[in-house]
């Protein structure tokens, strides 16, 4: 027994599915790395449907300046059952004062659950986002 009804997923509208998203910081960044497949954990800022995380120069940095298609999913398990969110779209790196003050970041601070000095921002510009609620059977 799973725990979980054996009725299919909801399928959330993007709107449920932003709701979600906006009230969890965790998220998993997934590129392509010299054509492979790879996953990072990032805390995310997502607020009025900006996305958007802080990391230090490396690998995700590299890679988002050669391929700027990149997806993160979230996911969580709570009293009503279990749900995942998926965003795919393009991601870039801030550059400038202006875009950084664009993204509000001074007014609403990002604290990364690694304790390092993440000072690039990068955004993804989400053209997709889809999300799923898997219902908990009742005991």
């Amino acid at each position: 027994m799973t725990g979980y009804t054996h009725d299919g997923p909801q399928i959330l509208d993007a709107d449920a599915s932003w709701d979600l998203v906006e009230g969890t910081h965790v998220a998993r960044l997934a590129v392509s790395v010299g054509g492979e497949p790879d996953i990072y954990p990032v805390t995310v800022r997502a607020h009025a449907r900006t996305l958007a995380f802080r990391t230090v120069p490396g690998t995700k940095l590299a890679t988002i300046a050669t391929n700027q298609r990149v997806a993160l999913e979230w996911d969580a398990v709570d009293d009503d059952g279990a749900w995942s969110v998926v965003a795919r779209g393009t991601a870039h790196r801030l550059r400038t004062e202006h875009e950084l003050d664009a993204l509000g970041v001074d007014t609403e601070p990002l604290a990364p659950l690694v304790d390092v000095p993440t000072e690039d921002w990068v955004v993804v510009e989400a053209t997709e986002l889809t999300g799923r609620r898997f219902a908990r059977a009742e005991p």
